[in-house]
């Protein structure tokens, strides 16, 4: 299992030089990845600019549920500068990603609503949410979260103690 590099079409905070990159493949309806959000923020903000985030969509292929329509808003809001917001609120608010949830998720973020609903209900980022999904799975992605630092498989408890451990080994090692 084995990130692919980070390019130009990834969601990415943090200096392209920084010694550290932490990358996370996840979901917005994955309870999981809900409880993992403020771990990483955390890390986020402890390591500031020596510390590079990326986010990669994978949404489960469930019928029941809004993975794929959340990773949808979520690229909407990425198409109009405002992904980081949007990925918040996302996490926030888990559980209401449904069209009327989201509608109004983007015109609270400064977004338009109209836009944002044709967007959703026309399936406009659906290409690119399925791209996403399918570089994740050639990469061996399997579940969610998964994170690697410095492209190395984090394997351990998804605890801000735990991350930013092995942060700091990386950091280290650098």
């Amino acid at each position: 299992m084995n990130p692919s590099p980070v390019t130009e079409h990834d969601h990415v905070q943090g200096p392209a030089d920084a010694k550290i990159t932490l990358i996370e493949y996840g979901d917005y309806e994955c309870p999981y990845c809900v409880k993992a959000y403020p771990v990483i923020e955390h890390a986020c903000e402890e390591f500031g600019d020596r510390l590079r985030f990326v986010f990669r969509h994978v949404p489960k292929s469930a019928d029941k549920g809004f993975e794929k329509q959340a990773a949808e808003a979520a690229e909407f809001a990425a198409s109009h500068g405002c992904f980081w917001q949007m990925h918040a609120q996302l996490f926030l608010h888990a559980g209401e990603h449904d069209l009327e949830h989201l509608v109004a998720t983007a015109k609270a973020i400064g977004l338009d609503e109209a836009e944002c609903r044709v967007a959703l209900v026309e399936r406009k980022f659906a290409a690119r949410v399925r791209e996403l999904s399918v570089a994740a799975v050639r990469s061996g992605i399997i579940g969610t979260p998964t994170l690697f630092i410095n492209g190395v498989h984090y394997e351990n408890r998804m605890e801000a103690d735990l991350i930013a451990n092995a942060v700091r080994a990386a950091l280290g090692a650098g």
